[in-house]
């Protein structure tokens, strides 16, 4: 049984990386944000809107506790997943964490581009998005560096990184 469980800050690749993986290695490919989407009907930013984010939170952990029952499997979490309750140290038990780590500039570029379709940027200039990167790695990292694994993912920006960053997943994690 092989669970691969991707975390790290919004931005970071984790879809992208997860699909490119799932199609390498033969496995399937859940992304934890669009699995919490298809079974309430609603984005991730309605239920924001109408949970508040403490309502979306307990959604994406019984989500998450769902999905890491399945097996051969390769799981994109939310951004902000690990850092709640004690999903973190459950994940870690049920599965192989890998931290997708990007330097907060990277994060930018790729965030400043999509902010629209992140609640938690959606209304924020280049400066406050700046500013929340740092704000929220600084948090979040302390729960980030729990994971089984780190690998650098600042170089998913086109088919060919995508394509060298999974060889070098492979390599770096034997499979």
């Amino acid at each position: 049984m092989t669970r691969l469980i991707l975390i790290g800050f919004m931005g970071s690749g984790k879809t992208t990386l997860g699909r490119a993986l799932s199609k390498a290695l033969g496995m399937e490919f859940i992304d934890l944000d669009n699995y919490i989407e298809t079974r309430h009907c609603k984005s991730i930013n309605q239920l924001f809107a109408e949970r508040g984010e403490d309502g979306f939170r307990k959604i994406e952990q019984n989500l998450l506790h769902e999905v890491c029952e399945f097996e051969n499997v390769i799981i994109s979490s939310g951004g902000g997943t690990p850092c709640f309750f004690d999903n973190m140290e459950y994940m870690n038990r049920q599965g192989t964490t890998i931290y997708l780590h990007v330097p907060n500039s990277r994060l930018f570029e790729r965030l400043s581009i999509a902010k629209s379709k992140r609640p938690l940027l959606k209304d924020k200039n280049d400066e406050e998005i700046v500013a929340f990167i740092e704000e929220q790695i600084k948090k979040r990292e302390p729960f980030y560096s729990q994971a089984n694994y780190t690998f650098e993912a600042d170089r998913l920006e086109n088919r060919e990184q995508i394509k060298e960053s999974v060889e070098r997943f492979r390599e770096q994690f034997g499979l």
